[in-house]
């Protein structure tokens, strides 16, 4: 996957290098900031001034002046240059002799002892560019001898050089690299790392200096770059270890360098790059006769064998958005990354934010949304540039404006998907997902307004089942942009959710009750009359429930009253008066009655005026079913056990303004007898249940219920009464029902027994009666009679036992002799005592007379103590 990192910019052009010379030859280069030091095969160093000139198209080019050329003396190429800047001195090998020049005049540099400062029978030499030795103004450097199997280490200075110390190695080196104390060596068959103050020393693999030429090239701090076999660019680190993966380039490679993230190699025909994040070839530049590759401070230089170049790198963001531009993503990514360590912090955290973005819409655009949303979420984007994508989402009174230069090229939805419709409904429906993820997250602060709304619209047109939960959340939807969507895809009742949430809930109940009339179309709630219901019952606004409350009992009586009688209580004002809801209720009886049973059966209020308007309208709805012909006697059984039950339960209505409504009426006569029995008149109760209604079972219910609350002498006096009526003589009881009296006498007799006093039952029963009709009741009576004879006789025994008991413990106390001495003291004053007169309290304690009688002047409250043995 090719990328244009580098541009290959001539810096020293032939003519200026050689003139007409034909074989004069590159060996060596060395920059040194400005200045450039070429080394010939004809023993010369030229010196050149290079120049960087930007053009206003903003392409670099080199201006180079050539300053200076020196002939070195010698017949053989110079092989190798080295700037010592801080000494002002070039490192020079040349015919196995490392020497110093002068950087400026290039003369050789004199000793100090006299004659040349001079290294013989070197085959090679490096610089430690992590100097141990803390001088600076000396160089490290490690030196490979051509005769011995050793590498030495001298320390550099002005005007001299010093050995340091000498290693051994197990084989000839034919290339070297110092970093610290750590030396990487070719040998004639392996690479190893020697540590030369430790001694250490660790293998790193096998290869064959006489098939290829080796390189050691020293990348990092404690990090190198080594020519493997098989075209690989091995990495290892001071500890021998490879911690990034092996780049493959060409088994013909002669030189490689590092410009991070890239590794360049040169070989006879070709520059190559490759990215050492990914390992992949980069790009691959023309070069023919390729004779050195060199980094100096981050600058990649090379030369043929005639001219210099600069490989100049281009723009990281340019790289990253050549890239993007191909859609290469995950390459641009990877790029923008490794490139962290060359760009200042909040430099890169904009710059890597921006490339997350667009990678995320190049993901967006091939559908691809999974990672589109990561890359948005990393990216940290504002999501209203997503919005703006889709027509006509974003509000009319948003201020959103793109981000220039544009992170994408669609100017729309319908531009990115071509007229496609599936590709729109995908595209929505990730919209949806991303933007009901990132409402409620600091991705929306400042925006929840463009947020909600385009939310809101998307649910509509989708009629997704979240735009309800939307509304019923808090959201910061745009009311005016938001009503023609919701009247579009008629969704009345989320439109009257956002008028709610805007305050307007008039507005909402009368779109709600267009719906439920059937005057718009909308199906999202069948239930929505009872959804209505709900929301008058629970709103505070007392305005809006006399308004619409009419409408709703219109509708439905039995539902429309739970806007009164479901209501909640609220603290902050005053709710509705009972008294005004039974005004307004007025005109609907069946409303009046669910609302008035509310009030007395739920909320036990306990006013005579609501208990007696809830009597009249039970019974007025059993007079209306009476009226109706023909009767349903199923309701009118129903409606009469409502009334019966609160004319015997209820004690607070008007019970003779209730009995003057039915009391002609023969059809209600238990309901009569009831009240009779409320009103105390029993006699006339029982005279209706057993003459008229001819219902003794009643009858006997009744005696229970009047007498439930009172004691049972009262209870006693009923059931007399009653059994005074089963036995009355009168002329409406004789004749043939006098019989199915007395057989009721006799039943109450014996299932009541244990109420009648047996006596006067005896007296009440006629002559001619049968003992044994009566045998059950009398068999019980006597039991009655026995039983509470034996009781007061045992209650009587055990009170004379107790009472003897008393009188045993008082003699003994009385018996008893009291100790009084001078050595006993006073358990009130704890003086001891002076004479024989004293109170005894109860346990037998001696007290003095006068503490008895302070105490109890004291505390008047408290009994006055007595002597209860009598002794002093």
């Amino acid at each position: 996957m090719s990328v244009k990192a580098f541009e290959l910019v001539p810096a020293v052009e032939r003519d200026l290098l050689m003139g007409d010379k034909a074989r004069i030859n590159i060996e060596c280069i060395e920059c040194c900031g400005k200045h450039l030091y070429v080394g010939t095969n004809d023993c010369f160093i030229h010196h050149f001034l290079l120049d960087e000139v930007t053009s206003s198209k903003g392409k670099l080019t080199y201006s180079a002046q050539k300053l200076l050329h020196k002939y070195l003396g010698l017949k053989k190429p110079v092989a190798e240059l080295r700037a010592a800047s801080a000494l002002e001195r070039l490192i020079v090998l040349c015919d196995g002799i490392v020497f110093l020049v002068d950087m400026v005049t290039l003369e050789s540099v004199p000793s100090a002892a006299g004659g040349g400062v001079r290294i013989r029978g070197v085959t090679a030499f490096c610089i430690n560019e992590n100097p141990v030795n803390g001088d600076p103004f000396c160089v490290e450097m490690g030196v490979l001898s051509s005769k011995r199997r050793t590498v030495q280490v001298y320390m550099v200075f002005e005007d001299r050089v010093q050995l340091v110390k000498e290693v051994n190695t197990p084989e000839q080196p034919c290339a070297v690299s110092l970093d610290g104390y750590f030396l990487c060596l070719a040998l004639t068959t392996q690479y190893m790392i020697l540590n030369y103050n430790t001694g250490a020393a660790q293998d790193l693999f096998p290869y064959d200096s006489e098939e290829k030429r080796p390189i050691v090239k020293r990348i990092s701090r404690e990090e190198f770059l080594l020519a493997a076999p098989g075209g690989l660019g091995m990495f290892a680190n001071a500890e021998g270890v490879s911690q990034r993966a092996p780049v493959s380039w060409s088994e013909s490679v002669i030189a490689a360098a590092v410009c991070f993230p890239y590794v360049v190699a040169l070989d006879e025909n070709f520059i190559t790059i490759h990215s050492m994040l990914d390992q992949q070839l980069k790009q691959t530049l023309s070069f023919r006769d390729g004779q050195v590759l060199q980094d100096f401070e981050g600058k990649v230089m090379l030369a043929s064998t005639k001219a210099v170049y600069v490989l100049v790198p281009l723009p990281m963001e340019r790289q990253i958005q050549d890239l993007l531009a191909n859609h290469r993503v995950e390459e641009a990514l990877v790029l923008t990354e490794g490139a962290q360590r060359n760009i200042p912090k909040d430099k890169f955290q904009i710059l890597h934010r921006r490339i997350l973005q667009q990678a995320g819409f190049i993901k967006f655009g091939q559908l691809q949304f999974l990672e589109a949303q990561e890359h948005f979420r990393k990216g940290q984007l504002d999501v209203r540039e997503l919005i703006s994508l889709y027509p006509l989402l974003l509000p009319v009174s948003s201020t959103f404006t793109r981000c220039h230069p544009p992170l994408h090229e669609f100017a729309d939805l319908n531009h990115l998907a071509q007229g496609d419709q599936e590709k729109v409904l995908q595209c929505k429906k990730f919209l949806i997902t991303y933007l009901g993820e990132v409402r409620s997250t600091e991705v929306a602060n400042g925006c929840r307004e463009d947020v909600d709304t385009a939310l809101l619209k998307l649910y509509a047109e989708q009629n997704h089942n979240s735009l309800l939960d939307l509304l019923a959340s808090d959201n910061a939807c745009v009311l005016a942009d938001c009503i023609p969507w919701l009247e579009k895809y008629h969704k009345y009742f989320a439109l009257g959710l956002l008028y709610h949430c805007n305050g307007q809930d008039s507005a909402a109940l009368q779109l709600w009750i267009r719906v439920v009339d059937g005057e718009l179309p909308d199906c999202t709630r069948s239930d929505l009359y009872e959804y209505i219901v709900d929301f008058l019952c629970c709103t505070s606004n007392l305005d809006l429930v006399w308004k619409y409350a009419d409408w709703a009992l219109r509708k439905d009586p039995s539902k429309g009253v739970h806007i009164f009688t479901k209501r909640p209580t609220f603290t902050d004002q005053s709710d509705l008066s009972p008294d005004d809801v039974i005004s307004y209720l007025g005109k609907n009886q069946q409303a009046l009655l669910l609302y008035v049973e509310h009030l007395v059966l739920e909320k036990r209020i306990q006013k005579e005026m609501i208990h007696t308007n809830l009597a009249v309208l039970y019974l007025e709805r059993v007079l209306s079913l009476l009226s109706k012909s023909p009767t349903d006697e199923e309701q009118l059984t129903r409606a009469r056990e409502k009334l019966q039950a609160f004319l015997r339960e209820s004690s607070l209505y008007r019970a003779r303004f209730i009995l003057g409504k039915i009391d002609n009426c023969e059809k209600l006569l238990l309901e009569r007898a009831t009240l009779h029995g409320k009103l105390e008149e029993h006699d006339t109760a029982l005279h209706i249940l057993v003459h008229k209604l001819r219902d003794f079972s009643s009858a006997e219910a009744f005696c229970m219920w009047a007498s439930s609350s009172r004691d049972s002498a009262y209870q006693r006096q009923l059931f007399h009464l009653l059994l005074g009526v089963y036995l009355d003589r009168s002329p409406p009881a004789a004749g043939a029902g006098s019989s199915e009296l007395q057989m009721a006498a006799v039943d109450l007799l014996n299932r009541h027994g244990e109420v009648f006093d047996a006596v006067c039952v005896l007296r009440m029963l006629p002559d001619g009666w049968s003992l044994q009709l009566l045998r059950p009741f009398l068999n019980r009576a006597v039991r009655a009679s026995m039983h509470a004879c034996r009781t007061s006789q045992i209650a009587l025994g055990l009170a004379h036992s107790e009472n003897l008991q008393l009188l045993h413990d008082r003699l003994k106390e009385v018996r008893k002799p009291i100790f009084v001495s001078e050595k006993k003291g006073c358990h009130l004053c704890h003086n001891t005592f002076s004479e024989p007169n004293v109170v005894c309290l109860p346990g037998g304690v001696p007290v003095h007379t006068h503490c008895v009688a302070q105490r109890v002047r004291d505390s008047p409250t408290k009994k006055r103590l007595t002597n209860s043995s009598n002794h002093t």
